[in-house]
């Protein structure tokens, strides 16, 4: 019997099975041992009509609890604009795949053009592409670039500042690159400038990573770094967090040749670790060697504005063994959702964002440090959203007690530092819930040691 959806018909699969030698769709399967293939019905539950699916899944959904969090480490939940949600759930958008036929594609080319102009003016770079995977590999991608680049070199330096699970990543990537990965020591919570001017003597380097602001929240000075790794003809790559762009200094400010990062602090709201987007900005003279896609404004034959892919080494597409990077296109769905942010949020708004955010985290660190019960991991460093303590609680327990008050308090980062976070999303009172929950965290203790 041929059914509608199904793709073969009962002779197609004979003749399929007759071209490879086999029996039966059986015969597929007979390298699986017997006790690992399945033989009892699917436990498939009866169809249901779509009110009795909907209230299926509320009930699932009420057995959720929400905590607050004040969890950051590469990821913030920061407002996300409605207007949004909408544009990207629109079918031409969110059923869009890559547009090799400009022809046809015009409107999802000039929304990556548009993409790439706002993160190339965020990073003060002068190409963007659209896009990467997320920030980790977006990094990863830009020390084989580095390395491609340097041609004769394969050693790597990575600032100890960095987000860990950045690193991993970098670490995985470069395994299998033959690459040559290592560390600059941190001093205070910074990069340790004269270790890396000693590394970069050895005249092996292909290309130096820092972040900003790196993984303790602090926001660094790179202050002369760009010119010693150039000197010594080494790429200076810089890691982001996109959205405290528009208020600190950018990587093309430094003299960086490469910024990396993820987008989705610019509104994408968190979600299970994805999706999410990654952005590689870099200098016109490494174009050749950047991963993903570009887009170009052109003429068509009537002189009208056009958009194209272009300015591509070809063994991205075809010479796949020669190509800098196995990432040939990606679907760029959250890209439109960072392009649709910004263009709602604008200059104006997104400093607001960081100031309201600045303004909140300060605020949470002055009264956790009031207590008593906490002190400042790095003092007098500046930061952001994002800052470390230190504290002689059990952070293990006062989490859990934290998360009795529906509340995540931070993430362990040391046996005695907390890493927390705080966007334009938190009033002064989430800030005061937490503050409280530490102090009776602090109370139940010491009662229990009575």
């Amino acid at each position: 019997m041929a059914f509608k959806y199904f793709p073969h018909t009962d002779e197609e699969v004979s003749q399929m099975l007759e071209r490879i030698g086999a029996k039966s769709l059986a015969d597929l399967y007979s390298d699986v041992p017997q006790e690992l293939q399945q033989k009892a019905e699917y436990q498939i539950p009866e169809a249901m009509s779509e009110m009795e699916v909907r209230r299926f899944f509320n009930k699932l959904g009420m057995q959720n609890i929400t905590l607050r969090s004040f969890l950051g480490a590469g990821y913030y939940d920061h407002y996300s604009p409605a207007v949004a949600q909408s544009i990207i759930h629109r079918s031409e958008f969110l059923t869009a795949y890559t547009p090799y036929q400009a022809e046809i594609s015009q409107g999802t080319l000039q929304y990556i053009f548009e993409y790439q102009s706002m993160m190339a003016e965020l990073t003060g770079m002068e190409v963007s592409n659209a896009s990467m995977y997320d920030g980790t590999t977006a990094t990863a991608e830009a020390m084989m670039m580095a390395v491609a680049a340097a041609k004769k070199r394969s050693r790597v330096l990575i600032s100890d500042t960095i987000n860990p699970f950045v690193l991993r990543v970098v670490k995985t990537y470069a395994k299998y690159q033959g690459i040559q990965v290592d560390m600059i020591p941190a001093k205070d919570g910074e990069t340790d400038h004269e270790a890396l001017k000693a590394e970069l003597e050895k005249e092996d380097v292909a290309g130096v990573i820092v972040a900003t602001p790196n993984f303790y929240g602090i926001v660094e000075d790179y202050t002369g770094v760009a010119d010693l790794c150039h000197e010594h003809k080494a790429l200076f790559i810089i890691h982001c967090v996109a959205t405290a762009l528009s208020v600190v200094r950018t990587p093309g400010e430094w003299g960086a040749d490469i910024a990396v990062g993820d987008g989705q602090s610019l509104g994408i709201p968190l979600s299970y670790g994805g999706p999410y987007v990654g952005f590689l900005c870099t200098s016109k003279k490494l174009i050749r060697k950047m991963p993903g896609r570009i887009v170009g404004a052109t003429r068509d034959a009537d002189g009208k504005r056009a958009f194209v892919l272009t300015l591509q080494a070809r063994e991205q597409h075809i010479r796949r063994e020669k190509a800098t990077s196995n990432i040939c296109s990606n679907q760029s769905l959250m890209a439109l959702y960072v392009t649709v942010y910004m263009s709602l949020m604008g200059a104006k708004g997104l400093r607001e964002v960081n100031a309201t955010s600045y303004s909140m985290a300060h605020y949470l660190a002055e009264v956790l440090t009031s207590t008593g019960l906490f002190e400042m991991a790095y003092p007098g460093k500046p930061f952001l959203c994002e800052f470390a303590v230190k504290t002689k609680l059990d952070i293990e327990q006062l989490q859990a007690f934290c998360n009795s008050q529906f509340m995540q308090c931070g993430l362990k980062i040391a046996d005695n530092t907390l890493l927390l976070a705080v966007t334009e999303t938190y009033s002064r009172e989430d800030c005061d819930n937490l503050v409280e929950a530490c102090v009776t965290f602090n109370k139940e203790q010491e009662g229990c040691k009575l």
